[in-house]
């Protein structure tokens, strides 16, 4: 192999060993569709500056076309990048007066640059719809159980009675806020390094504009040594795929646990599931165990970003290299994570009985009866709350007795003299009244949650559109480009 990268400054081949070392031609499979689109797109802009003829970007435009057609399995695996072993394919097929000339005034810093923010934006856009999907399942879901009491949790202990939507809707909340921080990643992601060259741009007039609008960027990165140089876009996407899989890690606990015969909230459907090689009894909730270790994937690929790019001086330095393999390895989980959970939380069986049976245990009603004690008989709430505290320590569900009794020995005076009777103390107790009344906005009352669930419909409707223009975008720039390059492949 004439190595076309090496021949001139280098003397001595490199060494196999070496080469394994410093090479990157395994993570870039995942730029090889990016890095043709950016061949394709520099040729053409050479041309209508008059820097390469007609026949000449034709001949070019041909064989990248064709290397796209025979794949990356295609290209010689000996070079240390994919840029340079394309390269080389394509002289081997339209010659070195030809097909040298698709790099002038274009360096790999530039084109490497572009290639990541090219693959990165797909990625983006297909984690927007999984995102999207796992919402409007949960939205969906919560829809059917705006009724459906279980008891709400701090500390893993029963707390307050809520409401199954209530508590699904919580995730989606937070999974609406990874979806703003994707879609706002995107807009740092989708600008154009392209131009930049080595790092000084080039004196060749090059007409940026057109490479980027070719490509269906939004706008430039202009500084040609920040453009070539710069990391943090993917540092901010792996800390936003860490926190959604921090989101997603949160949710399969929960499914962990309710999935527990102690909990026996929910069964996960047998997919999900595995089960003992020894204990034939078991079934597993493996799937969302291996979710919940597979967060440590995503944030351990951000810790690798920060320690990579910490510390570089200006501009480009091989040490980036390094930093690309964690960000695919990153978005790969939080893609496939977003539809495995997607799938687990659609095909659950729900045992709504235990929940319902399970919201009055461990005296959830205390607040609502504190609360009652102070709306109807007017002492403060610290008073009512050192009442119902010795209430809870004493027994589960409190007779009017009993409170009386607690009362005069806090108050000196018993609560049913304040005006408190026992139909209020009963109503205070019932799960199902203590819900109705938490009806503010944000709370799990099911008047509140319609219209709770309304909003995050019509968010979810938007958020879709979003979802339509982005992609519609990026298609429409490609679709644009293969005509350019048809058009121009004929002359």
């Amino acid at each position: 192999m004439s190595n076309i990268l090496r021949r001139g400054r280098l003397e001595a081949a490199p060494d196999e060993e070496i080469l394994r070392y410093t090479s990157s031609m395994e993570a870039d499979r995942w730029i090889f569709n990016a890095d043709i689109a950016v061949d394709l797109a520099h040729t053409v802009m050479l041309r209508e500056q008059g820097i390469i003829n007609e026949e000449d970007c034709s001949k070019i435009l041909s064989g990248l076309l064709k290397i796209r057609e025979e794949g990356m399995e295609k290209l010689d695996f000996s070079y240390e990048d994919i840029h340079i072993s394309l390269e080389s394919r394509l002289i081997d097929m339209v010659g070195e007066d030809v097909g040298g000339r698709m790099h002038s005034g274009r360096s790999r810093n530039d084109e490497v640059a572009t290639c990541i923010r090219l693959t990165l934006r797909e990625e983006l856009t297909g984690l927007l719809e999984e995102i999207f999907a796992l919402r409007k399942t949960l939205v969906t879901l919560a829809g059917k159980h705006t009724e459906t009491l279980m008891p709400g949790f701090t500390h893993l202990q029963h707390a307050q009675p809520t409401t199954l939507a209530h508590h699904l809707c919580a995730h989606e909340a937070a999974l609406g806020r990874d979806f703003d921080r994707v879609l706002d990643a995107f807009s740092r992601v989708n600008l154009c390094p392209l131009g930049a060259a080595a790092f000084a741009s080039t004196g060749f007039d090059l007409n940026r504009k057109r490479t980027q609008e070719l490509l269906g960027f939004d706008g430039l990165l202009e500084n040609s040594m920040d453009a070539v140089s710069s990391r943090d876009f993917l540092i901010e996407c792996a800390s936003v795929f860490s926190n959604l899989m921090i989101n997603l890690s949160r949710m399969t606990e929960e499914l962990v646990i309710w999935s527990s015969s102690e909990f026996n909230f929910i069964e996960l459907d047998d997919t999900y599931a595995s089960t003992s090689s020894i204990m034939p009894q078991k079934k597993n909730p493996d799937t969302a165990e291996l979710m919940r270790g597979k967060t440590g994937v995503a944030v351990g690929a951000l810790m690798s970003l920060l320690t990579i790019c910490k510390g570089l001086p200006l501009s480009y330095n091989r040490d980036l290299q390094e930093a690309t393999p964690n960000i695919w390895r990153s978005v790969e989980t939080a893609r496939i994570s977003a539809r495995v959970m997607e799938g687990m939380v659609r095909t659950m069986k729900i045992h709504t009985d235990v929940l319902a049976a399970q919201s009055i245990t461990g005296f959830t009603t205390a607040t609502e009866l504190a609360d009652t004690f102070v709306r109807e008989t007017g002492i403060p709430f610290r008073t009512a709350h050192q009442i119902v505290g010795i209430l809870a320590k004493e027994m589960e569900k409190p007779t009017m007795e009993k409170i009386d009794s607690v009362a005069e020995f806090v108050l000196g005076e018993s609560l049913s003299s304040r005006g408190l009777t026992e139909y209020m103390v009963k109503e205070a107790l019932n799960p199902v009244s203590n819900i109705k009344r938490r009806k503010i906005v944000g709370g799990p009352a099911p008047e509140e949650m319609q219209h709770y669930l309304g909003k995050r419909q019509t968010e979810l409707e938007l958020n879709e559109q979003e979802i339509t223009t982005l992609k519609d975008s990026i298609d429409s720039a490609f679709e644009t480009l293969l005509e350019v390059v048809d058009e121009y492949r004929k002359i």
